[in-house]
């Protein structure tokens, strides 16, 4: 299973405060501390968790980093940073359960035993789309930096013909445990990075880092209807696997651009219309903009401003819906500007052929309810 997102697991808010940070660590730490929960090893995972959280985000470098690449940008087997998506070959998966993946960052291990093999790092690439290409779906190519597995040393970091040994610091746990006063705190291996080997004999492609950064161009397909947020995952184009575990996998978290006509409510849309005074005392056809083209709305005499009319099936059908949604056009009176002297008569001279309270029912109703709550 991947592994939790660290403001997660802490329960903060990203823009957690340092002191907030602190104050939740100590407190959690001293929850699910091995001293205080002996021989139960869900707490001592959860202190493992906590600890690990709260050494990235209490780092700024470090925090910075996570929230721009998740787990990969802090991961001590990328290489020190971010390597955007790799693994095995694989196109992204055009089955919508794929869609809305919460995992970021990296994933816990495959583990078994002391082998330490670890499952590769989950990556995130954000992607900008319009709201036309979310709407009738979207195909395209993005590059993506990334780190894949050695293939002169197979991963292993080791000249060929040699092999990794077992880390003398940790005797090849990937962990060490430091005795702080009443505290017994287990940290991951200064020396082999939580790896349980070392290589002293490094190849000479990848300097003993098992990995070589390249570049690789992936498709995408972006399913109609997706959302704002909503995320697409690439299976196995993550962060290759440590020791030889599996990799990681790619999520691409989509964000559509602000549309200049439309916005967006789940799988209605709503735009605004305006018309002119004429229009909405006579009445009449008004055309309006869908995504799919144009259409025409009825008027009634005495359209007033703010009325919506809703045209069925116009909005977007959503990746899990079974129908589109809605067109919803608001009605903005557009009153006049500039007018010349001759427009402004014309203006005075109607406005007093109107003072009948029978053309003005809104008016008369709102100056009723005005007296009666000044009496």
């Amino acid at each position: 299973m991947a592994k939790r997102d660290y403001y997660e697991v802490l329960g903060v808010a990203k823009n957690a405060s340092d002191d907030e940070l602190k104050k939740v660590y100590r407190k959690l730490a001293m929850k699910h501390h091995p001293d205080r929960n002996p021989d139960d090893k869900a707490s001592e995972g959860k202190f493992k968790e906590v600890k690990e959280a709260y050494e990235v985000l209490s780092d700024p470098k470090k925090r910075e980093l996570y929230d721009r690449f998740g787990h990969a940008g802090v991961d001590p087997n990328a290489a020190g940073g971010f390597g955007g998506g790799q693994g095995g070959p694989g196109g992204f998966s055009d089955v919508f359960g794929d869609i809305f993946g919460d995992i970021f960052g990296a994933a816990a291990g495959a583990r078994g035993g002391r082998s330490n093999v670890y499952r590769g790092a989950d990556l995130r690439y954000s992607m900008e789309i319009t709201l036309e290409q979310a709407a009738g779906g979207h195909t395209t190519e993005i590059r993506v930096p990334s780190w894949e597995s050695c293939e002169v040393c197979e991963g292993s970091g080791a000249k060929p013909g040699t092999k990794p040994k077992t880390c003398h610091t940790c005797g090849g746990q990937g962990q060490v445990r430091m005795q702080q006063g009443f505290f017994s705190i287990q940290q991951t291996c200064p020396t082999c990075h939580g790896s349980g080997k070392v290589v002293p004999d490094p190849c000479g492609t990848c300097d003993g880092v098992g990995r070589v950064r390249k570049t690789k161009t992936l498709e995408v397909k972006i399913p109609a209807g997706i959302d704002d947020g909503m995320r697409i995952r690439s299976g196995g184009n993550g962060e290759p696997g440590v020791n030889g575990g599996p990799p990681g996998d790619l999520y691409v978290e989509i964000h559509v651009k602000e549309h200049q006509v439309f916005q967006r409510d789940g799988d209605d849309l709503h735009c605004e219309i305006p018309i002119s005074i004429t229009t909405a005392a006579l009445g009449g056809k008004v055309e309006v903009p869908t995504l799919a083209g144009r259409a025409e709305i009825e008027l009634p005499e005495g359209t007033q401003s703010g009325k919506t009319f809703r045209l069925r099936g116009k909005g977007i059908k959503g990746v899990r819906s079974s129908y589109p949604g809605d067109l919803y056009v608001h009605v903005a009176l557009e009153t006049p500007v500039r007018l010349s002297d001759k427009q402004k008569k014309l203006l005075r001279e109607l406005d007093a052929s109107l003072q009948d309270p029978k053309h003005s029912p809104q008016t008369k109703g709102w100056m009723d309810r005005v007296k009666e709550f000044f009496q």
